[in-house]
Parts: structure tokens; sequence; C-alpha cells
């Protein structure tokens, strides 16, 4: 989705942000940073470009780390998974609070190293 010159207002932008922010969930219940974001994106996205293009962007990323993730864990038999499986995880947070702050400032953000499985 290409970048509108208009802003979304802050009630836009706040669910947009809350896509993103939902889905630190999933290191409290299993599967709840797939799961959360699917619940606001599918109720809050009709009739709104942006939170339906955020919440894309968030369930592709959060996908995507899944993916990640899964390898990485099949990867620790050979030892290498023990020291990448950390850093996933600090760049899963990382880019969470980024694009939680930019859906809040109400630009679109593209979370890198993302598959886009949802389109």
């Amino acid at each position: 989705m290409e970048k509108k010159d208009i802003t979304p207002d802050q009630i836009t932008r706040q669910w947009a942000m809350y896509v993103h922010l939902s889905a630190l969930s999933g290191y409290l219940v299993p599967l709840g940073h797939i799961i959360a974001p699917i619940m606001i994106w599918s109720i809050k996205k009709e009739g709104n470009s942006f939170i339906d293009a955020q919440g894309k962007e968030s369930l592709n990323f959060q996908i995507s780390m899944t993916l990640y993730a899964v390898i990485l864990a099949i990867l620790t038999i050979v030892i290498i998974g023990l020291f990448l499986l950390p850093l996933l995880f600090i760049v899963h947070l990382t880019f969470i609070v980024i694009a939680s702050v930019k859906a809040n400032q109400g630009e679109f953000y593209r979370y890198p190293i993302t598959i886009r499985f949802v389109s």
C-alpha cells in the first residue's frame, strides 16, 4: 500500500499501534503473537485502510518470526540455533516497538526480514 498524504486520526493510529503491540501477548499465551493481532485486525480493518495495512504487516511479521524461530530451534541440534534464538528475540521486540511508534505517528511501517503471507 502506498503512503498517503492524509495522516490518520488519533483513534485510528492507536488501533494500528495496538495491532503491533498485541503481538507481545505471545510471550504470555502460546500463539498469542498471531491470535491477538488477527483479532484486532479482523474487527477494525473494515473501512480503514491504515489499520488494514498495519494489521497485515503485523501478521506477516509474526508468522515470519514464528517460522524463523522454528528453523532456529531445529538448528539448536548443531549449536548455531542456541546463539541465534536470543538474537531473534531481540529483533522481534525491537521491531514491534519501532512499528508501534511509527503506527502511532501515522506512518505506514513495513517490517524488514518479513515474508508476505497475507496481502
